[in-house]
């Protein structure tokens, strides 16, 4: 945490700040508590979520956008993980629940543009999005899956799906001390389906993870290294930083060309 308080972020701010200042965009970083693999910690996509929120904040707020980071949502979808030791489930209608009383907050206190920055591939917006947009119209709610801003081959040789090489590099470089040496990893080996239309994506299911995996992760995480997490976390931010900045501008009832 930071020696001084982060004036966008909700959780270190304080009210004589909050009371007079006029934000424009509230971001709701959404992660999950699961298992990454033998080495990373359970809070993964809590860590990923939270800290590219606060860095892409703090670097709008540098070229005068007024974006606040919400409290990190730390539960997400992890039907089935349900066999795993303490992977925390969120069903979706619980999740839409939540989203739906933060938006009721930010339409009261008139903040008019909701990011939601999702790190967990198990989280899905979209037709929550739908629903909000009848219950809450005067609110503009957009979802970000961070990991799938910038092309990550072009970072890592095997970005992964779960824990990989992507994941590990990014918790290397923004918390190492929670990282297991990587030779006591898993080598994330994964099964997959064997019906065709699974196999290739154009049908989708859950899928039992303790079938699909050994360790939990999916793609190996053994070649990660905490620079190549830094090029990709400094990458993501500055991309988001930059939504952040067009997003403040933005006039909601002129946003198409």
């Amino acid at each position: 945490m930071s020696d001084e308080i982060r004036p966008y972020v909700l959780a270190e701010t304080n009210w004589k700040q909050v009371k007079n200042e006029d934000y424009s965009v509230a971001i709701l970083p959404w992660g999950a508590t699961e298992a990454h693999n033998y080495h990373l910690p359970y809070a993964t996509d809590n860590i990923l979520g939270e800290s590219n929120a606060i860095e892409a904040a703090r670097k709008a707020w540098e070229q005068n956008a007024k974006p606040i980071v919400l409290p990190t949502i730390p539960f997400g979808v992890n039907t089935g993980q349900m066999d795993l030791k303490l992977c925390m489930n969120m069903n979706p209608s619980t999740q839409y629940a939540v989203l739906k009383d933060v938006v009721q907050v930010l339409d009261t206190h008139k903040i008019q543009k909701l990011v939601i920055l999702n790190a967990h591939g198990g989280n899905n917006f979209k037709q929550m999005i739908r629903e909000l947009s009848l219950e809450y119209p005067r609110v503009f709610v957009c979802a970000i899956n961070w990991w799938q801003l910038s092309d990550a081959k072009k970072y890592f040789e095997e970005p992964g799906d779960h824990a990989g090489e992507l994941e590990t590099a990014a918790v290397l470089h923004l918390a190492p001390h929670l990282v297991l040496p990587l030779e006591e990893a898993g080598d994330g080996a994964a099964r997959t389906f064997k019906i065709r239309g699974l196999k290739e994506g154009w049908v989708t299911s859950q899928r039992a993870w303790t079938s699909v995996t050994k360790d939990t992760g999916v793609g190996n995480p053994k070649k990660a290294t905490a620079g190549n997490g830094g090029k990709f976390f400094e990458k993501t931010t500055d991309l988001i930083a930059q939504f952040l900045i067009d997003l403040h501008h933005a006039d909601l009832q002129d946003m198409y060309e």
